[in-house]
């Protein structure tokens, strides 16, 4: 009889720890770059006292967490919590930097950025939010072209990268990439910024080099030692560049009018 009350009172317990069981709200979600080949990032997030908090931490510090700052050696996924708390105030995710980087060559500066962004809310209107499939992944979109310029007496070609926001029907917009979630709408998500490179390249400042049939020729300017070097109408007088690798070179991207030697 004793084992059977302890038994009846077992069971009650388990019943009672089974009906007060509840599901953990996941405190995270993943980021996920599909990048052009070549292309790195890194993310930066940004912390706010949360919803009908009052407190603040002092000076700021540690509101932010940087993610894959490994000297652009690291390209996978992050997971980026919602919700923190430091100097005993509990903070909310506010704002996602993401720093997209494209490297064009082998050497320490051969490589540019620009940037993406996700705006984080405890609430937003519909027509601002982003939104999810069923399986819980959502998707933003951008692309990022190369212009390129010649600097230094030698003028050597480096390269710039813009990259701008993408509408639903894959048409290019003024603005970079974005987009906008609520808090509860990431929990336990996985976003993707998806990113296409341009086709085609173009130069990063207007007048200086002339489009001929296999690529760009650079316009001398008054002489080799003429910085700016704009074409103003002379469509005769051209230069030579320096390609990154070292190449000395009369047209782009082919380097020599009958192809690369």
């Amino acid at each position: 009889m004793r084992h059977l009350k302890r038994g009846l009172l077992l069971s009650g317990c388990l019943g009672l720890l089974v009906g007060c069981t509840t599901v953990k709200t996941p405190n995270t979600f993943m980021f996920v770059p599909d990048f052009p080949p070549g292309f790195k990032y890194d993310l930066t997030a940004t912390y706010v006292p949360a919803k009908g908090q009052t407190c603040t931490v002092p000076g700021g510090r540690n509101t932010q967490l940087g993610f894959n700052k490994t000297n652009m050696k690291y390209e996978g996924t992050s997971e980026i919590p919602l919700y923190r708390t430091v100097s005993e105030c509990p903070l909310a995710l506010n704002y996602i930097e993401i720093k997209v980087i494209g490297i064009y060559g082998s050497g320490r500066s051969n490589f540019s950025y620009d940037y993406a962004s996700i705006a984080v809310r405890p609430e937003l209107l519909e027509r601002q939010m982003g939104t999810f499939s069923e399986d819980g992944k959502g998707e933003f979109y951008g692309e990022c072209r190369w212009s390129f310029r010649t600097v230094g007496p030698h003028r050597s070609l480096i390269k710039l990268l813009t990259c701008k926001n993408l509408d639903a029907q894959g048409n290019v917009l003024r603005t970079r990439p974005s987009t906008a979630y609520t808090l509860t709408q990431l929990e336990g998500k996985t976003v993707t910024l998806k990113v296409r490179l341009a086709s085609e390249e173009l130069p990063a400042i207007g007048d200086t080099w002339i489009k001929v049939p296999r690529g760009w020729k650079r316009c001398m300017g008054d002489n080799f030692e003429d910085k700016y070097a704009f074409c103003y109408g002379n469509d005769k007088d051209f230069s030579t560049f320096k390609m990154v690798d070292g190449r000395v070179c009369t047209i782009y991207p082919g380097c020599t009018e009958q192809g690369s030697p």
